[in-house]
């Protein structure tokens, strides 16, 4: 069984919004980016939503989400897992990420998007219930991984639309507590 580990976060202080994935996969570690594989569809997504097109380079991608306010990591710090699947993390293995020192940095977070159910299971699992937030809003998007063929791209591009709407509405209110 490998064990594997995760990158360091794509982050921003002033983010608004964290995006989570569970752990790289393997194209994702021989590479050290996130969603390396050519397949997945997070880039093509994020390309539409905040101009970070997979044709630029990974370092300008990542500086189009911090400015968009984006935050970028993943649940797990490391696990055991053959291959690159979800289904094969060896749950007894399971590391979480420090989200408690990560949300203290990052206090303007209000909206945390779950690339996936795996995602959003071992967050609330293993982080969640460490944590003292109340004023956090969580939802789970449709996975961004060619082996979620549940929906296809026009589908999920359509659901990861409220990543947006929820930036916009956040802008919205600090930008009335300004005025007002």
């Amino acid at each position: 069984m490998t064990h594997i580990r995760s990158f360091p976060p794509i982050e921003n202080p002033q983010a608004t919004v964290l995006i989570l994935g569970s752990m790289p996969g393997k194209a994702s570690l021989k590479a050290y980016e996130y969603y390396a594989h050519p397949r997945n569809a997070f880039w093509s997504i994020m390309g539409e939503l905040v101009s970070a097109n997979p044709n630029l380079a990974y370092q300008a991608r990542m500086e189009k989400l911090k400015s968009a306010g984006i935050a970028l990591w993943d649940v797990l710090a490391c696990c055991a897992r053959d291959g690159s699947l979800d289904a094969d993390i060896v749950e007894d293995t399971i590391l979480p990420n420090d989200f408690k020192t990560f949300f203290l940095t990052h206090r303007k977070i209000s909206h945390v998007f779950f690339n996936g159910a795996m995602a959003e299971k071992c967050f609330f699992k293993y982080v969640l219930p460490s944590l003292e937030t109340n004023a956090m809003n969580f939802h789970r998007l449709p996975s961004t991984s060619s082996a979620h063929a549940g929906k296809n791209y026009q589908q999920k591009l359509e659901a990861w639309k409220i990543i947006i709407q929820a930036r916009c509405c956040l802008e919205i209110l600090e930008n009335s507590s300004l005025t007002g």
